[in-house]
């Protein structure tokens, strides 16, 4: 029975991961071609008109305030996902305290080691991405709280359009965190067998489809 563990690991973690790749690849593909039907084309969007109202209007108060929400938010998530990655490593030098939970860990951790590692050393990676991506968020944002209080007179290359394509590529690491967060609790699934993964990655896909689809 246990000889046949590593094949049942194979084929169902496969298809996890490429149902996850083929979904994010086909709103890529949304996103591109028709971005005003996924959520995140309508966001970038109008974020691009906020930019604008912002900087013609003057509103200074209104976009720090909104800027540093998005910052607290980042440095929290930020601040969980290397608390994690620090969880991680010391599950990683002392396995048995975690196969304490359920025999099936015990079995998994005694018999197949290398394969609990990796398991582990997929989660420690993916929450590593994660922390970097909302680190990054955090810098564009910080860049964004100081141009978009720029008058134009002052500098001539700093245009709403510009304003708004740093804040996107800000936006854009925080969606990016967020989705190591999802993918995160399909590592941890794993751990407790491949069919787990596969369940949560069919939920995943289906909530994911109802939050990025808009039409």
């Amino acid at each position: 029975m246990i000889e046949q563990v590593p094949y049942l690991e194979l084929y169902l973690t496969s298809a996890s991961f490429i149902s996850l790749f083929g979904y994010h690849a086909y709103l890529v593909y949304r996103v591109i071609h028709r971005p005003l039907t996924t959520s995140i084309g309508v966001t970038t969007h109008l974020r691009s008109h906020w930019v604008e109202h912002i900087m013609k209007d003057g509103k200074d108060i209104l976009a720090v305030q909104t800027l540093r929400n998005w910052v607290m938010a980042s440095s929290f998530l930020a601040s969980t996902a290397i608390l994690i990655c620090l969880g991680v490593i010391s599950i990683a030098s002392s396995p048995e305290k975690m196969a304490e939970i359920t025999p099936s860990l015990n079995e998994l951790v005694r018999e197949h080691r290398a394969l609990w590692l990796f398991k582990l050393m997929m989660i420690l990676v993916d929450f590593f991405f994660t922390f970097f991506n909302f680190t990054l968020a955090i810098r564009y944002f910080n860049h964004v709280n100081f141009m978009i209080n720029v008058p134009s007179t002052l500098a001539h290359k700093i245009t709403p359009d510009y304003v708004a394509g740093v804040l996107n590529h800000a936006t854009f690491h925080y969606t990016a965190g967020m989705r190591g967060y999802y993918i995160g609790v399909l590592l941890v699934l794993w751990l407790f067998g491949p069919i787990w993964m596969l369940l949560g990655t069919i939920i995943l896909i289906w909530v994911l489809c109802r939050l990025d689809c808009t039409a």
